[in-house]
Parts: C-alpha cells; structure tokens; sequence
C-alpha cells in the first residue's frame, strides 16, 4: 500500500527512523512524538490554507473562554515581513507548550490540528533561513489571549503574500 504512492516511499523509512529514535523514550510523550512523526511524515506535501489556521485558532480562542489558562507564552508581536517564517516557529513551540500542559481534550485536539495545518501552509517557506531575526527566547511574554492575536496577525502576514 504505502509503496504505491511514491511521495510516501521515504515515510516508511522516517517512521521506522523514529521509532528506533523513540525506543529509549517510550513513555507517553514518546508515544505521542513516534505518532505525530509518522502522520506528519505521511500527509502529502500539499498546501494548506492559511484560513483553515486562522479558523482553527477562533476555535482555540472559543475554547479556552471558558477554561482560564495560566500561561506566558514568547509571543512576537510586531514581527517584521522579513521575520515571518521565525516568528511562525517560534508560535508552534509555544503551541506544543500549551498542549503539553493542558488536560483538556478539546484544547488538545485543536492544537494538534493547528500545527498540522501551520506546518501544511509553511512547507514552501519552511526552510527559509531568516536573518536578523529575534530568537523565540528573547520575545516578550504575554498571556494567551495576546498570544493568540498575534498569532492571527502573523498568519495574516502569509495570507497578504500567497
């Protein structure tokens, strides 16, 4: 089956790659890496769209309404043009920050399809090097709601270029 699709060739190699990696860390955030490596490695590299990120974090924004999340996250909040691609790494980190840290299922499942979606849309830019750029630890830190507006502002930056 995997053999007949020639763009996922290299995913059965990546996935047996990272299980061997994983092996050593088989507790559950071992377990989560080995599976997201695996589905990752088997999306066709198609673009995404970005509006599918940006419903996706109106999602996000819905859910935690209702549940207060105690959190500073780096947050880019005037980002260059030029900086963009960074500015975008340095959001998905911060994602992985709040889902490791969140109990909720909810949360948790908009998250993971946030970041399938960001890395969809940001495989033609995502290995752009950027110079002159702030790394994610010298952002400022600021509670979700600000995080997550910014967040918005920087797709919208993708959506203004695509």
């Amino acid at each position: 089956f995997i053999f007949q699709r020639p763009y996922l060739r290299s995913t059965s190699i990546q996935c047996y790659l990272c299980l061997l990696l994983n092996s050593h860390f088989l507790t559950e955030a071992g377990i989560h890496v080995f599976i997201w490596s695996c589905i990752s490695a088997s999306v066709p590299k198609t673009e995404a769209n970005w509006q599918d990120v940006i419903s996706d974090l109106k999602k996000f924004e819905n859910l935690i309404q209702s549940i207060h999340i105690d959190a500073t996250l780096y947050t880019e909040s005037d980002a260059h043009p030029n900086c963009k691609v960074t500015a975008m790494k340095c959001f998905l980190l911060e994602l992985h920050v709040i889902w490791q840290e969140s109990n909720n299922m909810d949360i948790r499942e908009v998250i993971e399809n946030l970041i399938i979606l960001t890395n969809s849309s940001l495989s033609s830019n995502g290995n752009i090097t950027e110079s002159g750029c702030k790394e994610c630890e010298e952002l400022e830190e600021k509670n979700v709601k600000e995080f997550l507006r910014s967040f918005v502002n920087i797709v919208q930056m993708f959506i203004g270029t695509s």
